[in-house]
């Protein structure tokens, strides 16, 4: 049997979960991890923008991508 080691990030969310006591917090809680990944997105954004990597260029010809993975049946 494998052994899981957790990093000290997913330590400190497990702990904090035990406070988690009602569906309204819990609510919270999400409401609070998409803002947080939001901003990290955004921060993201930026930081390509301001790099040059992404500009109207890029966007203008991925308006148009399909990006999905092609499923066959």
């Amino acid at each position: 049997m494998e052994t899981i080691t957790f990093n000290p990030a997913q330590v400190h969310v497990f702990n904090l979960m035990s406070h988690i006591k009602s569906q309204l917090a819990l609510d919270q809680l999400r409401e609070q991890l998409a803002l947080f990944y939001a901003q990290r997105v955004d921060e993201e954004m930026d930081r390509l923008w301001d790099s040059g990597e992404l500009n109207e260029d890029k966007l203008q010809e991925l308006r148009g991508a399909h990006l999905r993975t092609p499923y066959h049946v």
